[in-house]
């Protein structure tokens, strides 16, 4: 793709409001961060070494988005499926979880990041869901990156408790069958008040979403890369970027329609 091309996409994107206006980047980046474990094992390693050099390299994303003004950063941390694991190492990742939130909720607030969780909570420890609420209280304020981390968090669960929240409303008479929609479902989503992923990012070299954010994907790109989460770094996440700005979304419309509106011609359907 040459240049012009390539600055082509980026304008018609900033247009319709999928990037950040500042600098053309996604306005909420999504990644399921897999590959601990076999990075661990390919050094010969436990599991455990993989997981904590899997939380340095957080830290390392966390700190580029801010930098970059990516709005919104959501982390697939800990799935509902994830229970089916060894108990030892469910019991490690629950401990490493617990001591990651007492060493960084401070440093998130100093540097005016959001921290945010989704998922059921219930399944934690009395302590573990006393420290998440901790961390949220301290950041609510903050403005310049929400961190979003799903934590016991699968995307049928999300949809569940949406649609169980609706049915409860029109049982009450608080709403009516004729009110569900599309809008009315997204209302009760875990993620209600945070613009859809645009750009979602699977590391470890499977390609598919896993029970992640399943409504929400519907129209966000997708990119694959076989690197382990502990190597993705910020030359790596510059390159999921890279490919993100070299597509055009056009949310079912023709490619000359989003032209004709980088130029001024908007439209009906686009207005």
């Amino acid at each position: 793709m040459s240049t012009d091309d390539c600055n082509s996409v980026e304008s018609v994107n900033t247009l319709i409001g999928t990037n950040n206006g500042t600098n053309n980047n996604p306005r909420h980046i999504a990644i399921i961060m897999d590959g601990n474990g076999r990075w661990a094992q390919k050094r010969f390693m436990p599991r455990a070494v993989g997981h904590q050099a899997g939380v340095k390299a957080v830290r390392k994303i966390v700190e580029y988005c801010a930098k970059q003004e990516v709005e919104v950063l959501t982390l697939f941390a800990f799935s509902s499926e994830n229970w089916r694991r060894p108990e030892e190492e469910v019991s490690l990742l629950m401990g490493l979880f617990m001591a990651t939130l007492q060493r960084e909720i401070n440093k998130l607030d100093r540097n005016n990041i959001r921290l945010r969780f989704i998922g059921d909570r219930t399944a934690f420890s009395d302590k573990l869901q006393a420290k998440m609420a901790e961390g949220e209280a301290q950041t609510k304020d903050n403005s310049a990156l929400t961190l979003v981390i799903a934590a016991n968090y699968g995307g049928r669960w999300d949809l569940c408790q949406a649609v169980r929240t609706v049915t409860e409303k029109i049982a009450t008479g608080e709403l009516k069958n004729q009110d569900i929609s599309e809008q009315l479902i997204n209302q009760y989503l875990s993620t209600s008040d945070l613009p859809e992923p645009d750009l979602f990012i699977r590391t470890g070299g499977e390609q598919r979403v896993s029970n992640f954010l399943l409504w929400q994907l519907a129209y966000t790109e997708l990119y694959f890369t076989p690197t382990l989460w502990p190597d993705f770094d910020q030359s790596s996440l510059e390159e999921a970027i890279k490919s993100f700005k070299s597509r055009q979304r056009r949310f079912g419309h023709t490619g000359d329609q989003l032209l004709d509106k980088s130029k001024g011609d908007l439209p009906a359907t686009l207005q």
